[in-house]
């Protein structure tokens, strides 16, 4: 998908990372501006720092279903995109059903976590609390594991294509984001369940803000299809490969593909 060089696909995450990014930049100014840090109805006694659901529930809730879906969608496009891609020959392509599986894997629980989010949304905190906590963790958890995945996909491939640096540094980043956050969830939950909310709700802003750099990681994915756009660059399709013994092409095109 390039429109005249311009457009292209490592942009779906760059979008989707934007429209996160700019709800919580909007939510929390709108918090702290616009209400003058008001108490809302779903915070508790003592409780003085919002969370993001809080605020969400309240008059800029249209806002916050609309952005929390632009945002996943595109995200979701991103690994439809990552998939195409390395079908198509434009990235480095899986080689192995094992590969194939976590590739399905990384999609699918991507998609519970996509169902998650927006269904948090709509099914607010004041309103629904109980809906709303329970698709917070199909959010969280889906994408979390969803990255478990990836993470080992890129693990194979890094091994598979040594000479592609950039598969190793997608890699580590996202195992940071998984260790990262893993971390963070449990301090968060912790420090809900034992009724320490302020602590609560900025570990909450702070796991929302460490999802942003997860999605901004996909350009660096993505990024490398705009190299291959010309055929004579591209990596040999799945389907025409030989198990063991490259081929011609493949030959010919790896010295171009490494470049990425």
């Amino acid at each position: 998908m390039a429109l005249k060089g311009i457009v292209s696909y490592w942009m779906l995450p760059l979008l989707a990372a934007v429209v996160w990014l700019s709800l919580l930049l909007g939510l929390f100014l709108h918090w702290v501006i616009d209400t003058n840090e008001r108490h809302y109805p779903s915070m508790r006694s003592g409780q003085h720092i919002a969370f993001i659901s809080d605020i969400g529930a309240q008059e800029l809730k249209p806002m916050f279903i609309a952005m929390c879906s632009v945002c996943t969608v595109l995200f979701d496009l991103s690994f439809a995109a990552e998939l195409w891609l390395r079908k198509r020959g434009r990235l480095a392509p899986n080689k192995s059903l094992g590969e194939k599986i976590l590739m399905g894997m990384t999609i699918l629980f991507a998609i519970v976590g996509t169902a998650g989010l927006i269904l948090l949304s709509i099914f607010d905190t004041w309103r629904h609390n109980t809906l709303h906590n329970i698709f917070l963790l199909f959010f969280i958890g889906g994408y979390w594991i969803s990255a478990i995945f990836i993470c080992a996909e890129y693990q194979r491939l890094g091994i598979k294509y040594r000479e592609h640096r950039i598969l190793r540094i997608s890699f580590w980043t996202k195992l940071a984001f998984v260790l990262g956050e893993f971390f963070l969830v449990i301090a968060f939950a912790s420090t809900s369940w034992t009724g320490h909310r302020n602590t609560a709700a900025v570990l909450e802003w702070i796991v929302a803000l460490v999802f942003t750099f997860y999605v901004l990681s996909f350009v660096i994915d993505l990024w490398p299809a705009v190299r291959t756009k010309d055929r004579r660059q591209r990596f040999i399709k799945p389907s025409e490969m030989e198990e063991g013994s490259p081929s011609p092409m493949q030959r010919d095109a790896e010295p171009a593909a490494s470049r990425y």
